[in-house]
């Protein structure tokens, strides 16, 4: 029941209205029988700044950001995590007191859907794509201590660039970076392969695989962050290699478990969120485990 008393959670984004986040946030409160509702505002990117200084003045109690406001929305806040800052990007905003902090759970996220299969300590680690979600997933790990990251992108420019952000914070030493062009031959020397990119998403043009089953190692891990379809191409293309997987769905609770736990404190029912997510997408996929 909505009353004098609901708090409000809300995303927001230009588009919209494809976001599964109502789902799954008010699928959690309900769970956990808050009084809080999670709603879409499309948001232009000229009305950015009178978007997040509206909401403080409304008492909105936090909002997740998406595309294409992750970066400009730093300049609209009061503080940021450490993480955020790092990142140079924010998908959470939680406001208190009168003022707006931001905060980046999509390392976070990633980071904890693939310790439900493996640690990362002393783990080498692929990741293809150099865009947002790459930065913040090989930020966070380059905290987790792991041995090492490369970055695999089309264009070179963007994963130099990433690598030397990361190196110059410090925290992690070998960092590497190529192009698509050795896939193959990198692939071959790490222990997880995450695929950041849209490749596979539906409706992305692009349908075919990054790699084929012949091409995957059988003891590797393959972390596909796109979710919708959950079982992706290459998904299915490292079953058949015999590999590991971890689908988009998890990251994408994960992440949004962390956003439900700096708003209200309390640990959010993953479980709940996943299984009302695999309801809406009308697939109900196994994934085995170690």
């Amino acid at each position: 029941m909505i009353d004098g008393t609901t708090n409000i959670i809300g995303v927001i984004g230009d588009p919209i209205e494809h976001s599964f986040s109502p789902i799954i946030n008010n699928a959690a409160f309900e769970y956990l029988n808050l009084n809080y509702v999670y709603l879409p505002f499309h948001v232009l990117s000229e009305n950015l700044g009178s978007a997040i200084g509206g909401a403080n003045k409304l008492n909105i109690k936090g909002l997740n950001v998406t595309i294409p406001h992750k970066k400009n929305v730093l300049v609209t806040l009061n503080h940021l995590d450490p993480i955020a800052k790092e990142i140079g990007a924010v998908n959470t905003i939680k406001f208190e007191n009168d003022e707006a902090i931001g905060y980046n759970t999509d390392g976070i996220g990633c980071l904890h859907a693939l310790e439900n299969k493996t640690s990362v300590t002393n783990k080498d680690i692929l990741v293809v794509g150099a865009g947002g979600a790459s930065r913040a997933i090989c930020h966070q790990l380059a905290h987790s201590d792991i041995n090492s990251l490369t970055v695999i992108n089309r264009d070179l420019t963007k994963a130099e660039e990433l690598t030397s952000n990361i190196k110059n914070t410090g925290i992690l030493s070998d960092l590497k970076y190529d192009t698509m062009d050795n896939l193959i031959l990198q692939v071959q020397q790490a222990d997880i392969l995450i695929n950041t990119t849209p490749l596979g998403m539906k409706g992305y043009p692009d349908q075919n695989p990054i790699l084929h089953a012949d091409e995957i190692p059988e003891d590797i891990i393959v972390n596909d962050i796109v979710y919708n379809p959950i079982e992706t191409n290459l998904i299915k293309e490292a079953k058949e290699a015999g590999a590991k997987t971890v689908n988009g769905i998890k990251m994408l609770i994960y992440q949004a478990a962390e956003a439900i736990k700096i708003w209200t404190g309390e640990e959010a029912p993953k479980d709940i969120m996943e299984n009302k997510l695999r309801e809406i997408l009308n697939t109900n996929i196994e994934e085995k485990k170690i």
